[in-house]
This record gives structure tokens, C-alpha cells and sequence, in this order.
């Protein structure tokens, strides 16, 4: 349903933020499959790399009213509209198993990641649902070998699963953990509020 897309690029941050858990959907010789993982992850308001500021970025009137009657937004912010967010997400695996090898060999993911807001009561069975904020989307998993990209990755994973917490890793457990990072190419962002 158009009316519950999250256009917003801080909303959408926000969704990113409060989950934990990330689902990636994948392809290999076995068939589909999908994992359940934390994750760390690195945001950039604006996937072009300019340097726009986050106040700059706020959709305007225009395309909020375009995305309440269903129309695509276009995240082009050369054309005035609100420029696409960029989402990087890293996660970490044993070196072994079918996600690790499938994931070394790098494939097309998908993802999806999901903050409960609890039930929403009825007046009849059929009129119950869940209230909900959820991101999906598809992009490219592909092995991080470089040893500073490897403890970087760990330190935002570490940060994104216990803010303030310390992080040191051994050399040993940085070279002998696999971290893998998911270039995300498009996603959006729905909400169901709770009544």
C-alpha cells in the first residue's frame, strides 16, 4: 500500500537503526534460502556522494503529496527532489557452510528487516493486523578481505548491537572470522502504526 511507504530519509534510517536482525534471501546450486543475522551498517544521505546535509534532504511538499497518491518518488536530487539515501550493511559468518560459500562467491541478496509494533485489535477477526516498521530490499553480498575493512566492519556491528560497548579484536579473530558486506542497490521502507 502506497499510504504506508517511508519516503523519508531519516524515518528510514530510523527503521535501520531499531532493528537487529536482518533476513538475506539468496541463490545458490541448492536452491533459495534465507538467514537471520545481526548486522552493522553505514549510511549516507545521499547515494551520489555529494555533500549534501541532512536538512537539505527532507522531501518537499510535492513529493509527499506525489507518494500519497501512489506515484514513484525519484530520489534524483539534480531535479530538486529528495536525493537517495546510500545503506552499506556488513555482517559477519564462520569461514564454512552453505551461506559462507555462497556468500565468497558473491550473489545477488535480498533483504528484509522488521521492528514489531504489536497487534491491532478488531472489531471482527478478519479486521485484526499488526502494527509494524520494515525495510527491504535487494543489493550484491561479496567477501571483505581487507584487514582494515574487516575491523571496521566489526566495530560497527559491535555499535549497532551494543552502543558504547567496548570493542578490541585479536588479530587472530579478525583474521579467522568471514565479514561480508552488502551493497544495497534499492530499498524502501513501510509503516503500519499502532492504533
Amino acid at each position: 500500500m502506497a499510504k504506508r511507504e517511508v519516503k523519508d530519509a531519516a524515518a528510514l534510517r530510523a527503521i535501520v537503526e531499531a532493528c537487529q536482525v536482518v533476513r538475506i534471501g539468496a541463490v545458490d546450486s541448492e536452491g533459495m534460502f534465507i538467514v537471520p543475522v545481526n548486522f552493522g551498517y553505514e549510511w549516507q544521505d545521499c547515494s551520489c556522494g555529494c555533500d549534501m546535509g541532512a536538512d537539505e534532504l527532507e522531501p518537499s511538499g510535492a513529493l509527499e503529496a506525489a507518494g500519497e497518491r501512489g506515484a514513484s518518488v525519484d530520489w534524483g536530487h539534480e531535479t530538486g527532489k529528495a536525493a537517495r539515501p546510500k545503506l552499506t550493511l556488513y555482517v559477519h559468518s564462520a569461514a564454512e557452510g552453505r551461506k559462507a560459500e555462497a556468500f565468497l562467491r558473491g550473489c545477488d541478496v535480498a533483504i528484509e528487516m522488521d521492528c514489531d509494533g504489536g497487534s491491532i485489535k478488531g472489531d471482527y477477526s478478519c479486521a485484526y493486523s499488526r502494527a509494524y516498521r520494515s525495510v527491504m530490499g535487494t543489493g550484491r553480498i561479496s567477501p571483505v578481505e581487507n584487514t582494515e575493512e574487516k575491523v571496521r566492519a566489526l566495530a560497527l556491528i559491535m555499535e549497532h548491537a551494543a552502543p558504547g560497548a567496548p570493542c578490541k579484536f585479536a588479530k587472530e579473530a579478525v583474521n579467522r572470522v568471514a565479514i561480508f558486506r552488502i551493497d544495497v542497490d534499492d530499498f524502501t521502507g513501510k509503516e503500519r502504526r499502532p492504533r
